[in-house]
């Protein structure tokens, strides 16, 4: 064999060789720049009780992507030109997702070029909100006096009702007062012919005793 033609096996040999290993390192880069597998979707609540789908993007090489979340045909979500970090960045699209629900996460390439897709499916319980009271109870105005719980035994006994005595009777000062110079005397029987009433009498005393002793002489005259 000539030297010019093993020279171009040679040379075909490492021609074939460097253009497998740019092709095995094309596509080295090319995974290591973004995939797929970087991407970790999730669907929880925040901390308002609404519902919320998370995604963590750990792509090392920081590619900027567009994130789109979608439930069936329908998109709820979608970030433009986003990058990620190998220690992870969070993404959080506000969504008020169904339990029981898949979702899709769909990663492209802002400057162009699919990345992928993963699927998310929703806990089995819903995100609970207290709603709000429309119609509140009215307050109370008058409330009901509270109930007298103390035993009958332990009560306190009312006082007896003190009674008021009458006042006195009030002296009637319309009545005629006595004569002036002159007892009361009304108290002792007497008046003003007390002494025409003493004479009589004495009168009356003297002349029954007169009688008396005449009577008395006579009746032993008579005797003899």
């Amino acid at each position: 064999m000539s030297i010019n033609r093993r020279t171009a096996i040679a040379v075909r040999s490492i021609g074939v060789a460097s253009a497998a290993a740019a092709l095995a390192l094309g596509v080295a880069g090319n995974a290591f720049a973004c995939s797929i597998t970087e991407f970790t979707p999730s669907a929880t609540c925040d901390d308002s009780n609404h519902g919320v789908i998370k995604v963590l993007d750990q792509d090392g090489s920081g590619t900027a992507v567009d994130i789109t979340v979608s439930q069936g045909t329908t998109e709820v979500g979608s970030q433009k030109n986003v990058k990620g970090s190998r220690e992870g960045v969070t993404f959080t699209f506000p969504v008020d997702w169904a339990p029981n629900t898949v979702y899709a996460v769909h990663v492209v390439k802002s400057g162009g070029g699919d990345v992928g897709t993963k699927e998310v499916t929703t806990p089995d319980k819903g995100c609970t909100t207290t709603p709000p009271v429309d119609n509140p109870p009215p307050p109370v105005d008058n409330p009901p006096p509270p109930k007298d719980d103390t035993p009958p035994s332990t009560k306190p006994t009312p006082s007896a009702t003190t009674t008021t005595p009458a006042p006195a009777a009030v002296a009637d000062t319309n009545a005629p007062s006595p004569a002036g110079g002159t007892s009361n005397l009304a108290e002792t029987g007497g008046g003003s012919n007390t002494g025409m009433i003493a004479g009589v009498a004495a009168v009356l005393v003297a002349a029954g005793g007169g009688t008396v002793f005449m009577l008395r002489r006579r009746n032993p005259a008579g005797r003899h």
